[in-house]
């Protein structure tokens, strides 16, 4: 047994009187894992308890690691773009990421942060978190975004490019869930054709409006 399968966040989960708020107050002092230990704050969900879709993403950035808040960033500001253009308000999703607290290496302090995924075992240590979420907003979509997201809430052998843009249906985290996978947008940031990544973003989220329709 490693160190790392004691992780998990469970027992910082509230059990009674369960509210989004009172789930954002909680994850505010976990400590399931060590990402805690150099992030800023916890970064919880943020919408709607009413939203009809849940987008999951991989972990906060640095922007959401200072703000507080998921995808105020770069890749967030283009992701609001994409779902405004696929046709679903921003304003009525569910935001959140599989992993709640930033995970970077520094080399020095003062010198720039840089993103580090984190590993499948600190996403599962966070799953109770999403769990939670999920049992709280029962969402009629939940958008995955990304291969970290995706193998949180499907597994390891989840490929994003397998499955980007098609409605899988799966039971997750003991609730049947209808999923679209596609990209995160931080990766249609990096990409060489920047234009034809959004365009491809943009047609899976089509593909996630016209189920929600």
């Amino acid at each position: 047994m490693t160190p790392e399968d004691d992780y998990t966040a469970q027992p910082f989960v509230p059990k009674r009187g369960r509210s989004l708020t009172a789930l954002r107050d909680a994850a505010a002092g976990c400590r399931g894992c060590p990402l805690h230990r150099d992030a800023t704050q916890t970064v919880f969900g943020a919408g709607k308890a009413s939203a009809r879709v849940m987008l999951v993403g991989e972990q906060p950035g640095d922007q959401e690691d200072r703000q507080g808040r998921p995808f105020v960033g770069p890749a967030g500001k283009l992701l609001d773009r994409a779902l405004a253009e696929a046709g679903i308000d921003p304003a009525d999703a569910y935001v959140t990421n599989a992993v709640k607290h930033f995970k970077f290496t520094q080399a020095e302090p003062r010198k720039r942060r840089i993103h580090k995924a984190p590993t499948l075992r600190e996403a599962t240590a966070c799953g109770p978190w999403l769990a939670a979420e999920l049992a709280l907003v029962e969402p009629e979509l939940i958008v995955v975004l990304g291969a970290t997201a995706g193998k949180a809430l499907l597994g390891s052998s989840f490929r994003v490019t397998q499955v980007r843009g098609t409605v899988l249906e799966e039971e997750i985290h003991g609730r049947p869930e209808r999923l679209v996978p596609t990209v995160h947008p931080s990766a249609v940031l990096r990409a060489d054709d920047r234009e034809g990544a959004y365009r491809g973003l943009v047609s899976d989220l089509e593909v996630a409006a016209g189920a929600l329709t």
